[in-house]
This record gives structure tokens, C-alpha cells and sequence, in this order.
């Protein structure tokens, strides 16, 4: 490259003084990046339904941007993408590649690679040896056809053409796993082990590869000096899992929770420590990006350290700087350069082999350790996953010149390509089958009703994080019963999958009964305050715990929930609601809002659930802020207008009431005389939108059957509680202002209320109020407003009912001739309720 290095500068004197910014370093970089992150992230949301990984878009923007597409156009190239400017993006991208490597070995754990089983590492070792003995092959044909491929010696070329063929991007793999729901089947548990593995082995084979690489073709360097820079770099992992390892983790223990606070010396060292290690293993003759990696593994994966560093660094290394490495790699990929029928068919040779040998050696393996011929099948196509790590070798083939622009071009295209089709292939060959298990106790109702006096109550409470952990303790303990029945419990922490590498590590480290999530913050947080809390509570005798882990995009979360739910026949789903609200110093009130994304999560488990689901609204349950009370007993109200949610409502009541720390009042509501002359007919909303109105049930129901069963339900209620619960009966004029009055006047802890997807006469009246949280149903939509002064935490309530699922948002027509609107026959055919 005929470049005057000197004579680059890195800033211009602006347009004004007779300058063009792209013919200066820095802003040349600035456009670079603007023009790779906007046009990959474009193509990341076209890719989205297709549910291919980030890394495909990132390739894909690099290729067109390149020689390939629109760097066919000279004068784009040259001034977007001159050569001269190459070796600084380049650079910059290495720094973002140098600390992802970093991150990787800070996900990475051995410890629980090595105690995955025999068949892991059998499937692992299948899925490298086959593929990389498949890769010499290819690589002599490839040097006996390609023009100047045998310009390199054999021993890297074959080792390159090896690991090229034989990796699998773990990475990549887990974030296929997730989408595709297979992360707890055994297939998944056994690609993600046997990936791990395989991520090892990629390393060394790597290192091995570089040092045997030249510095360009035609250069014969003596074997002595492979071997010193092998010896060189064994010394240096010796030097970090001996010396460094121990010091990091008293790195780790001068910076947990107990201390409150990570100091930021230990932050800066640690990342300096990352450089370092770079720069050493460069100097032996390693590429930097496996310093960093080794370092990565000194670091210890518990506690709070692990956490802030993926904390400080991982959005602004995936986020800017890789995009611009996996873009650099398209930059350099000329698809022009396959050209003619020869190298065609040496791509579909290569893509050919690369599959045959992954996909073949694993399925037989599979085979031998006894799994079926679909799973073991799909467990080769995931296998085949290439992406993050295939990418590198090859920039780094490409880098010491052991592969020319066509090799380097079919490597490329054979790693996009068997990326691509991981996902869909899967899908079409492999997907477990969910069976709905026989359920007989789906509500609390059903679990009342029954004599056995051993029935268990299974709750599945889930959490969004650690300011939900107060609330749903204080909320299970109250409904954990002083008789002979039993209390089980599932606590599920959902966890959105992102494209953040802290999302990665969670999927690594989830399985099937959630221990491991456990583990993973043994001495954090977490556990101190959850696990330790559930720990008091099976020690009790009458509550057993098990804590579980949903990682999953928010469109499909609501499935991982159905679905515990469903296998573990719970009777009673626990929702956070996706606001906080609480009041603090001088009345003011606070909310945190955890995102529209989680509401739509409630609303579609609301629509989904196998059982009778609850939705709390924490302003502070269990804790005194909320309504200044300093006694220890929770005071709990019950709002019954009638319908199936609130029979529901009720029958939590009972079991709130039998708890000794419990105090229960159950208010009535009736409509006063003047009120009762006025009918209302439920017919859908003009505007269809559940926006703006509430939904309910478009089921007719006998109105006369309803009464008779709210009536029985109360009166075998009062009977069985008399003298534990206090009774009133209200009469209302003013629903609206009878409901906030007893939310902000601060007697209750919590008030419970059914949805009331089928409405009494008093709710239904509510129907064309604007509805700022319509999954909640009128009462609940009501308690859950903000800016209204409520101080009470609030329990929404929803009765598992088939019948009553289907709902329609509705407006509200009233008329003062109750005669008019008695029977179905004065109805109109639009109206989905009955008339009252």
C-alpha cells in the first residue's frame, strides 16, 4: 500500500477552511460506523422472523458494503472505504474483538464443563475429529485448484482449513436453543454441553494454528520456532491459572456485596489486565485475542465482580465495536472472486463437507449413546453452527496470508450458509412435544371442594427481579395454610434473552430444575434475600420450594410460563404486575415501570393459562412504607360484586384467612334502589380496540344461576370463617369513589379483587370508562391507576375457566326500562352480555 502514513492526520480544520472530513482518520471513522451499525441493524430486523442470529446481519452489511456490492462502485470505495483507512478500522474493531474474547472466557465455566457426562464429550469430540479430518482433505484439493493456495506451507494451511471446518459457535448455538424453546429438552442440554467443549478445543487448535502460520507465502521458518511460541504459550496459561487465577479471586472478595461497593481501581486494573495479557501473547506469537481470552477464565464466575464487569463493558463492545469486526470480515469477503464453474464447486464442496463431517460424526455418536434418530439428527444440524469464533479464524488466516481473497471468500460464504439454515432445519425435523397433562385442580376452588385432606397448593410465583422478591414472599407466606395441606412452590425468575452476553451466560447456566441459576449467584444478592428466605420455609415442613429460570424473548415468554405451569400442575399462577408504585418522602409518589414488552407477557398468560392466574400490583406489600402501619399482621380486604373471578377472589380469602398474621375483611357490594332502575347492555366496541375499553367473556350465562351460585359461595363463606373474618355489606351509589376511598385511606395491606370478566350489573356499568390498564378489569384497572393516591398493594384475580377465555372489548348501553332489557329476546343480536 502506497501510503505516507505520515501524511495521514486525524482531524480536519472543517468544511469551512477548505477541508473534506472523509480524507482525516477520525471522521472517516465516525462515518464508517454510522454507515456499518445503521445498515446491520436494518438487516437484523429483516432477519428477525427468520429468527437468524446478529452475527448473519453483521456479515451480510459487511458483504454489501464491500467489494461485492457496492464497493463495485470505485468512487464509493475509494472514498468510503479507502485502503488507507482500513488498518483503522481494523484496529478499532480488534480492541471491541480483544474484549469480546474477554467476555467469552468470563462466560465460559470449566467447572461445569467438566461435569458434563460422557456423552457430551463423546458427541464434542465426534463433532471436531470428523470435520477436521474432512477439513485436510478439502484443503488438498483446495491447494491443487485455487491459484497461489499452495503457496503456503502445509502444516498451517491444513491446520487452518481444520478448524474452519470442525468448529461450533457457542455463542451463536445458545441463542438458537433459546428462541427455538429447546434449552431444557435433552437435546439442547446436550448441544450446549458439547458445545462448551468444543469451544475449549476450537481455542487450542487455534492457538496451534496460528503458531504455525508464517508471516506470508513463501516463507520457511524453522520448526524450532513453532514449538518455542507452543512452549511459550503453555507457559503463559501455567503463569495465569497459577499466579493470576488466585489473584482475581481475591480481586472478587474484596469487591462483594458485604463491602457494598466495587471499587473502580479494581475495574480499570481488571480491564488493563485484559491489554496485557493481549499484548503478551502477541509478543509470543499468538494472536492477542487468546490472552484475552485466558484472562477471562482467571476471573471468578460467582459473585458480584463478574457481574459489573459484563455490566461496564458488554453493551459498548456488542454493541459498536463488534458490528464493526464481523462488518470488516464482510469488507474483505469479494464474492466476485468465486467465479467461473471451478470455484463454484469448490464452495458447494467445502459447504458439503463441512456439513457432511459435523452433522454425520455427531448423529452416529448420538446414535451410540442411545438417543432417538430425530434428536440426535437435529442435535448435528445445531451442532453445525458456525458464526462468531469461524469468523475469527478466518480474519486471522486471512491476516497471516494463509488464505488468498477466493479461499477466504468460500470460507465466508460456507460459514453464513450453514448458520442460515441451523435454525429452520431444526424446526423441521425436531420439535418435543409439550403433552398437557390430565389437570383436575386448575382453581382454588376445585382444591377447596375436594376431601382429601393431604391436596397440595402448587404456586408458580414469578419475579422480574429482585424488587418483586419482598411482596411475593410476604404474599406466599400469607396464603401458606396452618392445616394438613401442603404448600408447593415454584418461583420462576424470567429473564428477557437479549443480545447482551449477561443473556448468554444465563442461558449456559439454565437447566431443567433452575439449581444452577441458583448457584450462579450464590453469594449475591439473590440469594441472600430469595434462596435463603425459601430455604426458612421448606424448613418448616409444609413448603417445598423449587426456584426455576425462563430465559426467552418477551413474545414467547408467556409459553415457558403455560408451560411449567401446565407440567407441574400448578393451581395458581403469581404475575408481578409490570409497574411498582410506591409513595415516598412528602407524599410523592414514585413508579417504576419495568416495560410495555412485560405487560403484553401478563396479558397473553391472562389469555393462556392452564390454571387461575393473579396479578399483583406491589405498592410495598409486606413492608410499612405503603401505609404506615408498624404491627406484623397484614390486613387484607376482599371486594366480591360477584361472577366467577370473584367466587376466586373469595376462596384466596378463606385460605388468607386460616393464617394467623392475616387479618380479613370481605366487603360486599350492593346497588342502592335508585340504581337498580337502570339497566345496562354490553355490546362490542366501535373501535374493536382493547386500548381503549375493557374486554369481557362473550359467553352468555344464566344471570339467575350466577346469583345463586355468588350467594351460595358467600353464605358457605361467612358460615365456615364466622368470627375470623369481618363481613360488610356496602351500598353504593358512587362505585367509582367507594372503590378509591378504600385505597387511599391506608387500613389495607392488600385488597383483592376478581377480574370480572363476566360482570354484575355494578361493573358492567364501567364499561365505557377509559381504561388505562384493561387486562385488569374494570376494579382492578381502578386499583392499579396512578395519580390517584392509592396506597394499597393490589391482587387481581382471574379463575381458570375455558368458557369464559374468549373475550371482546365492549361498550356500555343504559337504559331506565329494566322490563325492556329482561330476557334474551328483547336483546339485541350485537350484544355479547346478558342483559340486567
Amino acid at each position: 500500500m502506497a501510503v505516507n502514513i505520515t501524511s495521514i492526520k486525524t482531524s480536519s480544520n472543517g468544511a469551512w477552511q477548505g477541508d473534506n472530513p472523509l480524507n482525516f482518520a477520525f471522521p472517516l471513522l465516525i462515518v464508517q460506523t454510522t454507515l456499518i451499525l445503521a445498515l446491520t441493524r436494518f438487516l437484523a430486523l429483516l432477519f428477525k422472523p427468520l429468527r437468524q442470529p446478529k452475527v448473519i446481519a453483521e456479515i451480510v452489511g459487511g458483504i454489501l458494503l464491500g467489494p461485492s456490492a457496492l464497493g463495485r462502485n470505485q468512487d464509493y470505495l475509494h472514498r468510503i472505504f479507502p485502503s488507507w483507512s482500513m488498518p483503522i478500522l481494523e484496529s478499532v474493531a480488534s480492541l471491541g474483538l480483544l474484549f469480546f474474547l474477554f467476555l467469552v472466557g468470563l462466560e465460559l465455566d470449566l467447572t461445569s464443563v467438566r461435569r458434563t457426562g460422557r456423552r457430551a464429550f463423546g458427541i464434542a469430540f465426534s463433532g471436531i475429529s470428523l470435520p477436521f479430518i474432512s477439513g485436510i482433505g478439502v484443503a488438498f484439493v483446495i491447494r491443487k485448484t485455487v491459484d497461489g493456495a499452495d503457496q503456503v506451507g502445509y502444516g498451517q494451511f491444513l491446520v487452518f482449513m481444520g478448524v474452519a471446518l470442525s468448529i461450533t459457535a457457542f455463542p451463536v448455538l445458545a441463542r438458537i436453543l433459546a428462541e427455538l424453546k429447546l434449552l431444557t429438552t435433552p437435546v439442547g442440554e446436550t448441544a450446549m454441553a458439547a458445545a462448551a467443549f468444543n469451544d475449549v478445543a476450537a481455542w487450542i487448535l487455534l492457538a496451534l494454528a496460528v503458531a504455525l502460520a508464517g508471516d506470508g507465502p513463501g516463507e520457511h521458518k524453522s520448526p524450532l520456532i513453532s514449538i518455542w511460541v507452543l512452549l511459550s504459550g503453555v507457559a503463559f496459561v501455567a503463569f495465569m491459572m497459577i499466579v493470576i487465577r488466585p489473584a482475581m479471586k481475591w480481586v472478587a472478595r474484596r469487591c462483594s456485596p458485604e463491602r457494598d461497593v466495587v471499587d473502580e481501581a479494581y475495574i480499570c486494573l481488571t480491564l488493563a489486565g485484559v491489554m496485557v495479557s493481549g499484548f503478551i501473547t502477541d509478543l509470543i506469537g499468538i494472536h492477542s485475542i487468546f490472552g484475552a481470552f485466558i484472562f477471562g477464565l482467571t476471573i471468578p464466575k460467582e459473585g458480584v465482580f463478574a457481574e459489573r464487569l459484563i455490566e461496564r463493558i458488554e453493551d459498548f463492545v456488542t454493541g459498536l465495536l463488534l458490528p464493526l469486526y464481523f462488518a470488516s470480515s464482510g469488507l474483505k469477503t469479494n464474492v466476485a472472486a468465486i467465479s467461473g464453474g471451478r470455484a463454484w464447486g469448490l464452495l458447494v464442496m467445502v459447504i458439503s463437507t463441512a456439513c457432511a463431517g459435523k452433522i454425520i460424526g455427531t448423529f452416529a455418536v448420538a446414535l451410540m449413546f442411545g438417543m432417538a434418530v430425530r434428536e440426535s439428527l437435529a442435535l448435528g444440524f445445531l451442532m453445525n453452527t458456525k458464526g462468531l469464533v469461524e469468523l475469527i479464524v478466518l480474519n486471522i488466516g486471512k491476516e497471516k496470508k494463509v488464505l488468498n481473497d477466493e479461499v477466504f471468500a468460500i470460507l465466508v460464504l460456507m460459514a453464513l450458509f450453514t448458520t442460515f439454515i441451523t435454525t429452520p432445519t431444526v424446526m423441521a425435523i425436531y420439535k418435543p412435544a409439550r403433552r398437557s397433562s390430565a389437570l383436575t385442580r386448575r382453581k382454588l376452588r376445585d382444591l377447596t371442594n375436594t376431601d382429601e385432606s393431604k391436596d397440595e397448593l402448587r404456586i408458580l410465583a414469578c419475579l422480574h427481579g429482585l424488587g418483586n422478591v419482598p411482596s411475593i414472599i410476604t404474599l406466599i407466606e400469607s396464603t401458606r395454610s396452618t392445616k394438613k395441606s401442603k404448600l408447593k412452590l415454584f418461583i420462576m425468575h424470567l429473564v428477557e434473552l437479549t443480545e447482551r452476553s449477561s443473556s448468554i451466560i444465563m442461558v449456559h447456566r439454565a437447566r431443567r430444575n433452575g439449581l444452577p441459576f441458583i448457584n450462579r449467584f450464590r453469594r449475591g444478592e439473590w440469594h441472600d434475600r430469595v434462596a435463603g428466605a425459601f430455604q426458612a420455609y421448606s424448613q418448616l415442613g409444609r413448603v417445598s420450594v423449587r426456584p426455576t429460570t425462563a430465559v426467552s424473548s418477551l413474545s414467547t415468554m408467556h409459553e415457558d410460563i403455560c408451560y411449567v405451569a401446565e407440567t407441574k400442575r400448578v393451581t395458581m399462577i403469581v404475575l408481578p404486575f409490570h409497574k411498582q408504585q410506591w409513595r415516598g418522602e412528602g407524599d410523592q409518589e414514585t413508579i417504576e415501570n419495568v416495560g410495555h414488552g412485560w405487560r403484553l407477557v401478563n396479558q397473553r398468560v391472562l389469555k393462556n393459562a392452564p390454571c387461575s392466574v393473579a396479578v399483583l400490583v406491589d405498592r410495598g406489600f409486606g413492608t410499612p412504607r405503603h401505609t404506615g402501619s408498624t404491627t406484623s399482621t397484614q390486613r387484607v380486604c376482599i371486594l366480591f360484586f360477584g361472577g366467577a373471578d370473584d367466587r376466586e377472589a373469595l376462596e384466596l380469602g378463606g385460605r388468607l384467612a386460616e393464617h394467623p398474621a392475616v387479618k380479613v375483611v370481605v366487603v360486599g357490594f350492593v346497588e342502592d334502589e335508585e340504581c337498580e332502575r337502570n339497566g345496562v347492555i354490553l355490546k362490542p366496541s366501535a373501535s374493536k380496540s382493547s386500548e381503549k375499553h375493557y374486554s369481557f367473556s362473550t359467553v352468555k350465562l344464566n344471570p339467575e344461576k350466577e346469583k345463586e351460585l355468588d350467594e351460595a359461595t358467600m353464605a358457605e363463606f361467612r358460615s365456615k370463617w364466622d368470627g375470623m373474618v369481618e363481613y360488610t355489606e356496602k351500598t353504593t351509589s358512587n362505585i367509582v369513589e367507594d372503590i378509591l376511598g378504600l385505597g387511599q385511606c391506608g387500613d389495607y395491606d392488600l385488597i383483592v379483587v376478581g377480574k370480572g370478566r363476566y360482570p354484575s350489573p355494578m361493573v358492567a356499568k364501567l364499561a365505557d370508562r377509559q381504561a388505562e390498564h384493561p387486562e385488569l378489569g374494570p376494579i382492578g384497572d381502578l386499583l392499579a391507576s396512578s395519580g390517584r393516591r392509592i396506597l394499597s398493594s393490589a391482587l387481581v384475580i382471574q379463575q381458570h375457566d375455558p368458557a369464559l377465555m374468549e373475550e371482546t372489548p365492549v361498550t356500555k348501553v343504559v337504559e331506565n326500562d329494566c322490563d325492556k332489557l329482561k330476557g334474551d329476546g328483547n336483546a339485541d343480536v350485537g350484544e355479547i352480555s346478558r342483559a340486567v
